[in-house]
């Protein structure tokens, strides 16, 4: 039995959510995001909340019972407050700054990496050190973090490059003579 499956979706004022078929279709202040469920479960939209209700007792019916839940308390929070990763850059002369609508990354390469965020997100640099990304659909901010981080990585021995705030990097002792 899914814990997280049986719980509704409550939708706060301002948000609405309409059903057709196997998709929901959520809108908000921030705008509008659909879900498109898989055959094994049912959404149901009743009074202010959206509940998910599994197609039999099979494994995948079980399964998909609490992704579908919880990617529809995604999309709510998505269009009501949003999602927000937040990135540090360590290392000497590393920096961050934007022009324009690009990101211009200085990681100690042989040159600068320029990205252009997708649609959907925003990406702000508010110190040379820090870079914020934001928008309403929660893997696309998580894709896009991940790909600014893969530029430089945070290495084990001096902590250098970019890294999530907050996350731990384990650090390694060096050579001993």
């Amino acid at each position: 039995m899914s814990r997280i499956g049986k719980k509704a979706v409550e939708l706060p004022s301002g948000v609405t959510a309409s059903v057709s078929g196997q998709s929901i279709e959520v809108k908000g202040p921030k705008g509008v995001r659909t879900f498109k469920a898989t055959d094994d479960v049912d959404l149901k939209v009743e009074d202010n909340t959206v509940s998910v209700i599994p197609r039999g007792k099979s494994k995948r019916a079980r399964q998909q019972w609490g992704m579908s839940r919880t990617m529809v308390a995604n999309l709510v929070t998505g269009v009501t407050e949003g999602f927000k990763k937040e990135l540090e850059i360590q290392g000497v002369g590393y920096r961050a700054q934007m022009q324009g609508n690009t990101l211009k990354l200085n990681l100690g390469l042989s040159h600068d990496v320029d990205y252009t965020a997708p649609d959907g997100v925003t990406v702000t640099a508010p110190k040379q050190t820090e870079i914020v990304v934001e928008g309403i659909d929660e893997q696309l901010v998580g894709q896009v973090a991940a790909n600014i981080r893969a530029w430089r990585k945070p290495e084990p021995y001096k902590g250098k490059g970019i890294r999530y705030k907050g996350e731990f990097v384990f650090r390694k002792e060096g050579k001993k003579k």
